[in-house]
């Protein structure tokens, strides 16, 4: 049985969505000395692809950090997620949010560049993303808590005639700035929609995550500082968990509910 199948069957019989276990980051809240990740030699391999770093030192130089605000996107099949109290599948169509809106202030200068990627083809069956086209020229936007993803921007305060599909083949690649303003169709076909986000930016600015692992992906300035061995980065993350499993710390979130465009 092809993966999507399994996975699909699984959270069938399961109830749940167990993204986590494939994840190559951690979650936000509630980290404990056995929260599973999925941090192996072949993810590595894709954030230090040589072809893909030629890309991003185009965009943001040639010395460059791999931010730890990564992950594997899972989408299966809406009409078989599991539903929450409210009757809302767990894992829908992705709110319109900015990547700026999901990190620290701290990171709010940073040159974050986003790099989404699908595993199979997104389709507008299957959940493909869909951007505001030039929206990055209005900066951050008040998100307001709450909705799948944890954090969105009332389509109130947007043009929803302007929102742009993004069908896309294995092989491509989006590039996305901190502001543009994207999200996700829901997934009403048959099988699982599967993709990789990537982030990097200037090694020395801040990432929005610091407790979070990141790392030198490549530096003309001083190639020996780069990582190279994905059984060390597997490590950084496993040394992440086990000190914040013993720690207490706050969501990475600025956001608060009360805003008045959240009314």
């Amino acid at each position: 049985m092809p993966f999507g199948q399994r996975l699909t069957q699984i959270v069938v019989e399961s109830g749940q969505i167990h993204a986590q276990y494939f994840d190559f980051s951690l979650p936000q809240t509630g980290i404990d000395a056995d929260t599973p990740f999925w941090a192996g030699p072949a993810v590595f391999r894709c954030i230090t692809d040589p072809d893909l770093l030629d890309a991003v030192e185009s965009i943001v130089g040639p010395e460059i950090w791999s931010n730890p605000v990564q992950h594997v996107r899972l989408k299966p099949p809406e009409r078989l997620v599991p539903k929450n109290h409210n009757g809302q599948a767990l894992v829908s169509a992705t709110n319109w949010h900015q990547d700026n809106g999901v990190v620290l202030p701290e990171a709010d200068d940073s040159e974050v560049l986003t790099v989404w990627f699908p595993l199979n083809e997104a389709t507008l069956e299957n959940g493909c993303l869909r951007i505001m086209p030039r929206s990055h020229r209005r900066g951050l936007q008040t998100h307001c808590p709450g909705g799948p993803g944890g954090l969105w921007i009332p389509e109130l305060f947007m043009d929803m005639d302007a929102a742009m599909p993004v069908p896309m083949q294995p092989g491509d690649v989006l590039f996305l700035t901190q502001h543009t303003i994207h999200g996700s169709l829901a997934n009403n076909s048959d099988d699982i929609r599967w993709s990789f986000d990537l982030r990097y930016n200037p090694i020395g600015q801040p990432t929005g995550r610091d407790l979070f692992p990141g790392f030198v992906a490549r530096s003309r300035a001083n190639p020996e500082s780069v990582l190279r061995d994905p059984a060390a980065w597997e490590k950084l993350w496993r040394d992440t968990r086990d000190r914040l499993a013993q720690e207490t710390h706050t969501p990475f979130n600025r956001w608060n509910a009360d805003a008045a465009v959240c009314a």
